[in-house]
């Protein structure tokens, strides 16, 4: 596995959104680039960024036209590599957004796929023999285009109609225009798949957060075939690209670091019970509507399957879902990123959750955000013209600024010392100076009770065992703790006092010590 992952920290950019530099009212590379000092300093050392290829934008870059060509309203493939070339002097990484499953209708593959004479494309796509053919109930299929080309048959499609699915084969072959996961046809698939990889890391690129990654092979029950492929990708980078990496948008890492990833996400779909944290009746939040014990006895067993396999990531939020700051306020925040970045695995944070950004509600949707849309407004850099994102005039810029007078900022937090920004930093800063909070070290649960408080677990290595003690509520709360709490490194709202076997927590505070 890449050692880097070891210290690993990310940081999310959806890149439209980030930094203007050209007055064009759209985020861009250069705009990144500007900001790299901000992301240090914030504490991240890694990054992963939202599509950058050519596309036309109805799925916001997730509809991709050529995947080995930036799209030119962030800059040229040279001021790409010049960014990668920043990261790395500055002792980062970077992954880039892998949309492995679809291209664009204008996709050149699919043009060509569209003709009716064979041709080296025919395949790449999966197309029935009639226009009328094509299954809903097929695993990994989300609709069928009729009607668009001359060449006889349906294709099918795996999110919006704009993103035709390309074809890694079927794992059960039921039909006679599937072709199987181990066909020819399928195997170019992932050769193809290959050449894009190798093409961006050759530029500089660290690895790459995989979309959909486990809807690949179509008809897939276990993802027996999905897997393979992966697996068989991970060997290859492993021998070509040791240090590279593969992350995926997949939301079961007991299947996802099976197949070969180095790393999965706790996402909002799937069992994982993530949204009992932050957004669904939060955990952490004061108001003691949640229960933090289903996340833990999922984790715990996706922890023992998974060991020594890969990691367990554990996201601020993402592009997909409403902000943090939707469901909690900024000291509540706080303990969630108090959990967060004493967690397993690698942390991400979502640009713009380290202040404290707002989910705007009722905005228009824009480039296939829909309720998605108010979680990508741009960041919020200081007091000055569209809070200085971008110098064009805000009805030019790629999305309105949060309207609110009182909005938060980078300048305004930095100038905080008790700011969720600072206190952000402050975490960050002592998950790099103590390995037993890093990604690989122990977590063992000590006190996690069905709608209970204080929420208390130890992270432990061969060098030191750090306790990390949560109490979200409004008011103090105690619990029986044989563990006896030693040197405080970081606490918040108070200190947690142990005395006889009983430790008493205060008010939505929390304490991190050694």
């Amino acid at each position: 596995m890449a050692k880097w992952l070891d210290n690993a920290i990310f940081y999310e950019i959806y890149p439209q959104s980030f930094q203007d530099s050209n007055g064009d009212g759209i985020g861009d590379f250069n705009g990144i680039l500007k900001r790299l000092d901000y992301i240090q300093e914030l504490g991240c050392n890694a990054i992963w960024m939202n599509p950058c290829f050519v596309s036309p934008f109805y799925d916001a870059g997730y509809d991709v036209t050529d995947f080995y060509q930036a799209a030119p309203r962030y800059g040229t493939n040279e001021d790409l590599k010049n960014l990668f070339q920043e990261v790395h002097k500055r002792g980062m990484h970077i992954l880039l957004d892998l949309v492995a499953g679809h291209t664009s209708l204008e996709c050149k593959w699919f043009l060509e796929s569209c003709k009716p004479e064979k041709n080296d494309y025919t395949n790449r796509f999966i197309w029935t023999h009639q226009v009328w053919q094509g299954d809903d109930s097929i695993q990994g299929i989300h609709g069928w285009l009729r009607g668009i080309s001359d060449r006889e048959g349906a294709v099918a499609t795996n999110c919006f109609s704009t993103q035709p699915a390309l074809n890694y084969g079927f794992g059960e072959v039921t039909e006679p225009w599937q072709h199987a996961a181990d066909s020819k046809e399928a195997e170019k698939g992932r050769l193809l798949l290959m050449d894009i990889m190798s093409f961006w890391i050759g530029m500089g690129c660290d690895g790459f957060r995989v979309d959909m990654a486990a809807s690949l092979v179509k008809a897939d029950p276990g993802y027996k075939w999905t897997k393979l492929l992966w697996q068989k990708i991970r060997s290859w980078m492993d021998e070509a690209y040791p240090e590279a990496v593969l992350v995926s948008e997949w939301g079961n890492p007991s299947e996802a670091l099976e197949a070969g990833f180095h790393m999965d996400f706790l996402l909002h779909t799937g069992a994982t019970h993530y949204m009992d944290l932050f957004r669904v009746n939060p955990y952490f939040s004061k108001k003691e509507e949640g229960d933090i014990s289903e996340f833990v006895k999922v984790y715990k067993e996706m922890q023992e399957r998974t060991y020594g396999k890969g990691l367990c990531c554990i996201p601020s939020g993402n592009h997909d879902m409403k902000r943090m700051r939707y469901t909690l306020d900024e000291e509540e925040m706080k303990l969630a990123f108090a959990f967060l970045l004493t967690m397993p695995g690698c942390p991400y944070i979502y640009y713009g959750d380290e202040i404290g950004m707002k989910y705007i509600d009722g905005m228009t949707s824009k480039e296939g955000g829909y309720d998605r849309t108010g979680s990508r407004t741009p960041m919020q850099w200081d007091s000055t013209t569209n809070a200085g994102f971008s110098s064009a005039a805000s009805k030019k810029l790629y999305l309105p600024i949060d309207p609110d007078s009182q909005r938060p900022t980078v300048e305004k937090q930095a100038g905080e010392p008790c700011s969720l920004l600072n206190m952000v930093k402050k975490l960050a800063a002592l998950r790099q100076a103590h390995t037993a909070l890093q990604s690989h070290a122990r977590l063992s649960f000590l006190y996690a009770v069905p709608d209970a408080y204080p929420f208390i677990y130890k992270r432990h290595n061969e060098e030191e065992t750090i306790l990390v003690i949560l109490n979200p509520v409004g008011h103090s709360v105690s619990c029986n703790l044989e563990d006896v709490p030693g040197k405080v490194l970081l606490s918040y709202n108070g200190t947690a006092r142990w005395n006889n076997g009983v430790l008493d927590v205060p008010a939505c505070s929390f304490t991190i010590c050694l």
